[in-house]
């Protein structure tokens, strides 16, 4: 009988950490500025940009700057863009979003007119262009979800006549997808994709995203966006808008919801977006200012988390930075 014990491999995880070199050589997850998609935001009747003092280093920009925007990302490595509007013609429906003069329809022509090879997406809702700052038509005390959808073909029609590249319908009604899938191909704009905010949740993290877009909003969402305590809602959520037709998922906000994130990413082939939405901005910029963390450092690891966990794309305020310090990084 043999006693021997066979010998243990004596393998050393710190091995391929030595140099700088065998790291970057057995990374698993990169980052890339064209991971990351760049929100914008565009205020009528401004002549210079206004800081948004609860997202420091993001403004609202006149009409006129966005073309140079827009610019100046594409040079940064950035092949998309998400376009929120800041009317001054709010009304009870945001009627202003199906005039094709209006601020949406410019906002995007402006876009694809300075850079024609951007990929530009419209946000397709109504909490900047309502008096009431809710996703759709009220009726009493909630949001009548089959008016809005009637609305949201409309508003959805004019951004493609505009030239959009890619609908980001954002208002979580029910059968969102399936009636602007409905809308696009019935007049005739089968070829555009739409990125769906297919699980969103009623979250405490979009605080800042008010002052943004200067919301008068009160009350809640919470009979239409989704409730953060419930995962397995969330995954079929997403794969509703997936068997509705969307093109692209996304998850929102991203750092406390990595776990729902990774859940889709296992459920589904369709590409993943997440938002790294106003308040985890905030906490960093917030944080960094207090002399506490490295800006650069947390920002860029909480950008890998959300690549880690599955998303392919990344909506983040910090997209024209983490491009830049990506791009300086890499030339050293």
């Amino acid at each position: 009988m043999n006693n021997t014990s066979p010998i243990a491999t004596d393998f050393r995880f710190r091995r391929l950490r030595r140099t700088g070199a065998l790291r970057d050589l057995v990374r698993e997850t990169r980052l890339h500025p064209s991971d990351f998609i760049r929100p914008i935001f565009v205020q009528e009747g401004i002549q210079e940009p206004v800081a948004i003092d609860s997202m420091p280093g993001v403004f609202r920009y006149p009409e006129e700057q966005l073309a140079e925007q827009v610019q100046a990302s594409w040079k940064k490595g950035i092949r998309a863009v998400l376009l929120f509007g800041v009317s001054s013609h709010k009304d009870a429906i945001g009627a202003d979003t199906w005039n094709d003069q209006g601020l949406m329809a410019r906002m995007i022509r402006v876009a694809k007119a300075a850079q024609p090879e951007m990929c530009v997406i419209s946000d397709n809702c109504f909490c900047e262009y309502t008096e009431h700052g809710h996703c759709g038509v009220v009726q009493g005390d909630d949001v009548d979800n089959d008016q809005t959808l009637v609305n949201l073909q409309k508003q959805v029609l004019v951004a493609a006549r505009a030239g959009v590249d890619v609908i980001a319908p954002s208002g979580m009604q029910d059968g969102m997808v399936q009636a602007l899938r409905r809308a696009l191909d019935e007049g005739g704009f089968s070829h555009l994709p739409i990125m769906s905010y297919s699980t969103k949740f009623a979250s405490a993290f979009y605080g800042p995203f008010r002052d943004a877009v200067d919301s008068n909003f009160k009350g809640s969402r919470n009979t239409y966006q989704m409730d953060p305590a419930n995962p397995r809602e969330a995954l079929a959520e997403s794969l509703q808008d997936e068997a509705e037709g969307a093109d692209m998922l996304m998850v929102k906000p991203g750092l406390a919801y990595l776990d729902v994130l990774a859940d889709i990413r296992a459920h589904t082939q369709r590409p993943l977006a997440v938002y790294q939405v106003s308040g985890e901005y905030a906490m960093i910029k917030a944080s960094a200012q207090a002399g506490v963390i490295d800006e650069q450092a947390v920002a860029l690891e909480s950008l890998l988390a959300f690549k880690r966990a599955g998303a392919d794309l990344i909506i983040s305020y910090y997209a024209d930075d983490a491009a830049t310090w990506l791009v300086d990084s890499a030339s050293k």
